[in-house]
């Protein structure tokens, strides 16, 4: 009885392990605008986003591209908002805690420590902060919201449906993130990362592109971040 417990926990946590899904970096040769226009925007949209624990159907849609050049990473949103909730606020402020907003997690490197988060809600009021370790297997909770993207562009535009957002990385700030590992990503390079929405809506949701088989609550479950990979 007791090796059978263990055998299925074993297969449990293989299955975890190995859940994670693969979606693609397009790359582009043209120039993209940040304005939160997506009209310039020819890269797929990926999704809807689901509820980020359970994998059950969002009550609001989000859709979210990525794409790259040799000097940028570009994601943009989609987003479906009957009730937006938030405000025009100072650079870092907490804005996660408050306002409907779309975030992205990356970790380069893969192993979980070191990984950044932006956040940026429908007045483009923005955050981005490094997660140097989330979990107690690398000492708990170290967050620094000290940490800036250099020359990061983050741009929100109001809808009918709801608001886009379209977000710039240059791959030269990444850099100087301190153990993060970045190598200069070509066709093939995978990074591990995942992509979410927070709506306070009538009902708050808490929505990501790949939800977590754990069914664990939060965002931070590095262990399960989706795979990103960069393909021409």
């Amino acid at each position: 009885m007791k090796f059978s417990s263990f055998l299925y926990l074993l297969t449990f946590l293989y299955s975890v392990n190995n859940y994670s899904q693969t979606f693609p970096i397009h790359k582009k040769n043209d120039k993209i605008t940040i304005d939160g226009d997506l009209i310039d925007w020819k890269t797929p949209f990926l999704g809807p986003f689901v509820i980020h624990n359970s994998g059950e159907k969002a009550t609001q849609n989000t859709m979210v591209s990525l794409s790259w050049n040799d000097e940028n990473l570009y994601i943009a949103y989609r987003t479906e908002d009957s009730k937006i909730i938030g405000s025009s606020q100072k650079k870092d402020s907490k804005i996660y805690e408050t306002d409907d907003l779309v975030e992205i997690f990356l970790d380069p490197d893969g192993n979980g420590q070191n990984y950044l988060e932006i956040g940026v809600n429908a007045f483009s009021a923005n955050y981005d902060m490094l997660i140097k370790c989330p979990s107690s297997n690398c000492g708990g909770w170290k967050a620094s919201m000290a940490f800036d993207i250099s020359e990061m562009e983050a741009v929100s535009k109001t809808t009918p449906e709801g608001f886009c957002t379209e977000i710039k990385i240059p791959f030269s700030s990444l850099e100087k993130i301190k153990n993060g590992n970045f190598i200069q990503p070509k066709i093939g390079t995978k990074w591990k990362g995942n992509t979410f929405r927070i709506d306070y809506g009538n009902t708050t949701e808490y929505l990501a592109l790949q939800y977590y088989k754990s069914l664990k609550f939060g965002f931070h479950q590095p262990q399960e971040f989706a795979v990103f990979e960069f393909v021409e």
